[in-house]
């Protein structure tokens, strides 16, 4: 299992360096400009000042290069001098800094993250522990009206858009009865049980409408996976000798059926680094989601790329994380 994840990091490099090439070239040549939303009344040569300021006269390849040193070289030390103190990186080491608020744009994503994780971290969490029982049971009571609710409900909450389904929250719950907020306050703070109740009503409808789209989606994959499994013969088998239902189905069929649905878990997670944007728009989560929305509206051109190559790392990083876990959970599977 080692030989195999050191195998596959060593293949993630080139991976992701033709993936930052792919991110480059999109937001690069993307019809922007950051002196866009600068005032009509700057002349045409304080414009070329700023652009040249930004570096957008070099070539794309220099660019690109540059980048590349700033993200896994610069941004790294920096990041260790904050985190522990220290003075590894130096003045002449430039940061990737957003167009829009030339601030680092390292800073900008560790601002928006707490809010991301509070909601969509939340959301994903309960999303899954709904959908693994429902999915198991909806399997072993085929066709039972538990299994018809299940099916109806997980359709609707997939098929329903997330803006559709948040907007017809705040109109129930927060103008008709007036239970909770429909405005997200990102500058609350807990400090006790009455402010953490607050951050708790909240919390409620963004979590509710992110985590019905998860759970309709992954209990779908556990009961297709569950029913897929009911019918082998190794069930059988052990049905035969003598083994209670219950071992049969929480033990053997449900090690076997959680195979498929971990990639489908394991590849949610960066969703939840890289936010809910409907949703944290519609409820106006400060968050990271929001972040990227904000950056493309502006043409923030590093904020965009810094984004996006991030979400690219998470993805090929939980695939990674998927494949272990199909060895953890099979045993015949085997990668050395």
């Amino acid at each position: 299992m080692l030989t195999y994840t050191i195998r596959r990091l060593l293949i993630a490099i080139p991976t992701l360096l033709f993936i930052s090439l792919i991110i480059f070239l999109v937001v690069t040549l993307a019809p922007s400009d950051p002196t866009a939303n600068l005032p009509l009344s700057i002349p045409s040569e304080v414009r070329a000042q700023i652009r040249e300021s930004l570096g957008l006269n070099e070539p794309l390849l220099v660019r690109y290069l540059l980048w590349l040193r700033q993200f896994f070289v610069y941004e790294p030390l920096h990041i260790l001098d904050q985190a522990f103190g220290w003075s590894l990186a130096t003045d002449d080491m430039q940061r990737i800094l957003s167009w829009q608020t030339r601030s680092p744009v390292a800073d900008l994503i560790v601002q928006r993250m707490p809010q991301t994780l509070w909601v969509v971290g939340t959301s994903y969490i309960i999303g899954v522990l709904i959908a693994l029982p429902i999915g198991i049971v909806s399997a072993y009571r085929q066709y039972s009206w538990f299994d018809q609710v299940g099916t109806f409900v997980s359709m609707a909450g997939f098929s329903v858009p997330t803006f559709f389904t948040g907007v017809l929250l705040i109109v129930i719950f927060s103008v008709q009865l007036g239970w909770f907020p429909s405005i997200y306050d990102t500058t609350h703070e807990v400090t006790d049980l009455a402010s953490f109740w607050v951050q708790v009503k909240q919390m409620i409808m963004p979590v509710a409408v992110l985590a019905l789209y998860n759970a309709a989606q992954i209990s779908r994959f556990m009961r297709a996976s569950m029913l897929d499994n009911l019918n082998q013969d190794y069930v059988r088998t052990a049905r035969a000798k003598g083994l209670s239902e219950q071992v049969v189905v929480l033990v053997h069929v449900l090690r076997n059926s959680m195979i498929p649905v971990v990639t489908v878990i394991a590849l949610g997670v960066p969703t939840v680094f890289g936010g809910a944007i409907i949703t944290e728009q519609v409820f106006k989560v400060n968050g990271i989601g929001q972040l990227l929305i904000i950056a493309i509206q502006g043409g923030d051109v590093p904020t965009v790329q810094t984004l996006t190559f991030i979400f690219a790392v998470l993805i090929v990083l939980f695939n990674l994380v998927a494949d272990v876990l199909y060895g953890l959970l099979d045993p015949r599977i085997r990668y050395d």
